[in-house]
């Protein structure tokens, strides 16, 4: 028999999900300045690109398990507890332990991208271009790393609140057991590297959705992103 309990709390878990992408997903395409050869808005087109890779990035992180299954995003194991001795070994004696604690982590770091998606959206949408088609003809990444630059950082602070809490009442005890066993490191300090790993895993997983585009632009059935991006290359 289904556990409705656990069934109502997925459900609502799927919900807050859909709340923290809806930004991205309704984001209006607002118009830019800097055009191009052939009367191109570059700037409208990098925001495209950088609103879609957002987008499929985040329906990713977003999903169970979604940044301890990513190959770019998942988060390892801090220093201060991947290096364990003494007590702290004793705590993490198998990999299965340290599976759980790394699915806690992780876990984590997903309730942090849920406060994540709405800065991204507002970033993308105020973002401004000097040079848009040297951003266009750039690597794989580009437009990631200007709207990463752009932010200098901030999702971390953003996210902190969300992982600290998620840490706080993780499900099973052994986030509490590893972090007694470790001297000098508390959920304060573990929070900070998890937002810390988020924030690299998420700019990684956009850079990869950025390089897909980049790569086959006709599959996002875009006629602008599908003529600036051949137009760039």
């Amino acid at each position: 028999m289904t556990d409705i309990s656990l069934q109502s709390g997925v459900n609502r878990r799927s919900l807050i999900r859909i709340g923290a992408l809806a930004p991205l997903l309704t984001m209006p395409l607002l118009a830019g300045c800097a055009t191009g050869p052939g009367g191109f808005n570059l700037t409208e087109a990098i925001r495209r690109l950088l609103t879609l890779s957002s987008q499929r990035a985040f329906a990713l992180l977003l999903q169970p398990n979604g940044f301890y299954d990513s190959q770019v995003a998942r988060i390892e194991l801090p220093q201060q507890l991947a290096s364990s001795g003494g007590v702290l070994r004793q705590v993490l004696t198998t990999q299965v332990v340290r599976d759980r604690l790394a699915r806690s982590l992780n876990s984590a770091a997903e309730r942090g991208a849920e406060r994540a998606a709405p800065v991204i959206t507002q970033a993308i949408s105020s973002i401004t271009v000097a040079d848009a088609m040297s951003v266009l003809r750039g690597g794989p990444g580009a437009a990631t790393a200007l709207l990463e630059q752009s932010l200098a950082g901030g999702l971390i602070n953003q996210m902190f609140p969300a992982v600290g809490d998620a840490l706080r009442i993780a499900s099973d005890d052994v986030v509490a057991r590893a972090l007694r066993a470790a001297t000098g490191y508390d959920v304060a300090s573990l929070a900070r590297d998890v937002s810390d790993g988020a924030n690299r895993g998420i700019w990684r997983a956009i850079a990869a959705e950025e390089a897909n585009i980049r790569a086959n632009p006709q599959a996002t059935n875009d006629p602008l992103l599908i003529a600036v991006l051949a137009l760039a290359r």
